[in-house]
């Protein structure tokens, strides 16, 4: 049976987590989790799970629940993230935080010997070279949770590098595949909000709007499985049906198609090298009517762009794409800017951000602290 840490227990896959885990109950227990500040939630996630320590965000939640849950123990805010995963006893952490929190409980677990199974793609976006290195050093793995990672995961298997030409990642295009940069002048957060193919986190839902989230998903791929930026391609997919391809140097293309679960990828990470059975709806072909495929548009989508612009070069960027862009996603969500200022705040804050190309670990979290100041600074000017 594998032990699991929980982090982002309240969030899209941290519920779908624990449904994984429910279901296979004879294969996973959760060890440990921690949830933000729905307390609400987290007492009827207590209600199926029996964790032995769980995090929140606040020093008066944690003493409130320990003394209505005297058999568990309550740590709270960013340390208790990290002492969550530098656990003893546990087999593998779930990471399904949002945004650059990720980073250092993934590098704790890695340092204590941890497998990941990675949601939070931002750990490999700032920190890439950190944590593939760790990982390395201390011989933990790395399995994907992103549907588009996870299907390149499953398509690579079985096969060597070297046979491999090109990865091909799809988008769906998020809420505003089908308007032109003029009909997204005023939208709503509640239009952005509405994706028409995944159930997913505000943060995340936005980002995929301005298909920043598909730009992290090309720098994630070029850290989990080891190509340059011009051997993977994005492909406009909208039915998400195609989860993501590998072209091998055949000319081969091995494909996984499935419905828009995120339970499959959460659960395969989890069960690897093992399939285990998921309920569910089975993709059926014969009411496929047509897929469709185009590419993906820079000019439509400049953030994509500026993501493979920011990959290329790496150095301090990365942490200052990661977080000019959480900044300005939320912004947009707090009503403080339009949904395409997110995009003049990002590629401002990069083009003028002070490049450094030999970086250490403190040196990206100097990058993310001062871009975020530089992004506040650049709304205050707007209002």
């Amino acid at each position: 049976m594998k032990s699991i840490v929980l982090l982002g227990a309240s969030g899209s896959i941290g519920v779908q987590t624990i449904d994984v885990v429910l279901n296979h109950s004879d294969e996973f227990v959760i060890k440990a989790l921690s949830i933000g500040y729905n307390v609400k939630v987290l007492k009827d996630i207590l209600t199926k799970v029996h964790p032995e320590i769980v995090c929140v965000v606040r020093k008066e939640d944690a003493q409130a629940l320990s003394s209505e849950y005297p058999d568990i123990r309550f740590v709270y805010g960013d340390e208790g993230l990290v002492e969550l995963a530098g656990l003893d006893g546990y087999d593998v952490l779930v990471n399904a935080l949002v945004g650059f929190a990720g980073l250092l409980p993934t590098m704790r677990a890695i340092e204590t010997g941890h497998d990941i199974a990675l949601a939070n793609k931002e750990t490999l976006v700032v920190g890439g070279s950190f944590v593939m290195e760790a990982a390395k050093k201390h011989g933990v793995s790395l399995y994907p949770i992103d549907s588009e990672h996870s299907a390149i995961f499953q398509c690579l298997q079985g096969n060597q590098h070297h046979e491999v030409k090109r990865l091909i990642v799809t988008a769906s295009g998020g809420s505003f595949r089908n308007r032109t940069r003029d009909q997204l002048k005023g939208v709503t957060v509640q239009e952005a909000l509405s994706h028409p193919n995944w159930s997913m986190g505000a943060k995340i839902t936005i980002d995929s709007a301005t298909m920043m989230n598909k730009g992290f998903e090309v720098i994630e791929a070029h850290w989990l499985f080891g190509f340059d930026f011009d051997h993977i391609d994005v492909v406009m997919h909208p039915e998400s049906v195609v989860h993501s391809m590998v072209e091998f140097v055949d000319t081969a293309v091995v494909a996984q198609l499935g419905t828009p679960d995120m339970r499959l990828p959460i659960q395969y990470a989890l069960s690897w090298p093992r399939r285990l059975s998921l309920p569910g709806e089975s993709l059926d072909f014969t009411k496929l009517s047509a897929l469709h495929f185009a590419p993906a548009s820079f000019e439509r989508f400049p953030l994509l762009g500026l993501a493979y612009e920011v990959g290329r070069r790496q150095g301090n960027l990365p942490a200052v794409l990661n977080a000019a862009n959480e900044v300005a996603n939320q912004a947009f969500r707090d009503g403080r800017i339009e949904f395409l200022d997110i995009e003049d705040l990002v590629i401002s804050t990069v083009n003028e951000f002070e490049f450094k190309k030999e970086i250490t670990f403190e040196d990206v979290l100097e990058a993310d602290a001062k871009a975020r100041e530089i992004v506040e600074m650049k709304i205050k000017e707007k209002m």
